[in-house]
């Protein structure tokens, strides 16, 4: 069946995500200082697709099989979340799926920048979801080109010239492999459009 194969070809393509970031901590050295416990990249709202959902929605069904009470309070901090970001979701707040256009990406960009993530341990700082994170998750930290320009989180490479930065470069999908499964994926379900961790998580 189609979504089995997607699956297998998802861990193929986190296999490609997570050796580049392997290459790029290792050339970033103590410029690149994410660690655990380190949340500022878990705090506010950002875009992931179908195949995310999926990764998310299996790594919580791994939780309720391993640490029930855990998979139940990242479902209750996602239920929360739904609750106080419905009102102003720039999407349909029934399906959790996102508006597109120019106009939606507007109302996005000042949405819930201060909402952290369910999936984040409010007493440990750790990502209860860590091995099925999102892509963004996987890639947030090291120097990664985008259309603008080359991005670093900004508590990393202090000190680090923009050459030196530029050295670093993460290069996580260079044959964009992802956007082909993606579509892959979403012929295969019909489901389709992006969404956001809290609604993936709180069915």
């Amino acid at each position: 069946m189609p979504c089995h194969s997607t699956t297998s070809e998802d861990h193929d393509l986190i296999q490609i995500v997570d050796s580049a970031l392997a290459d790029a901590t290792r050339r970033s050295g103590k410029w690149l200082v994410c660690r655990p416990g380190c949340t500022q990249c878990c705090i506010g709202v950002f875009p992931i697709n179908q195949l995310d959902a999926r990764r998310l929605r299996r790594g919580l069904a791994g939780l309720a099989v391993r640490a029930p009470q855990r998979a139940d309070r990242v479902r209750e901090r996602a239920r929360e979340a739904v609750a106080r970001l419905s009102r102003d979701f720039p999407g349909d707040p029934v399906s959790g799926v996102l508006d597109e256009g120019d106009d939606a990406a507007e109302r996005f960009s000042d949405f819930a920048n201060d909402e952290p993530c369910p999936a984040l341990d409010p007493e440990t700082g750790n990502c209860e979801l860590y091995e099925s994170r999102p892509m963004t998750c996987r890639v947030f930290g090291p120097p990664v080109r985008s259309e603008d320009g080359l991005g670093v989180c900004e508590l990393c490479y202090q000190g680090a010239s923009g050459e030196e930065i530029a050295a670093c470069e993460m290069k996580p999908d260079p044959d964009d492999f992802e956007s082909a499964l993606l579509k892959k994926f979403e012929d295969s379900t019909g489901t389709r459009g992006n969404t956001i961790i809290a609604f993936c998580l709180a069915s």
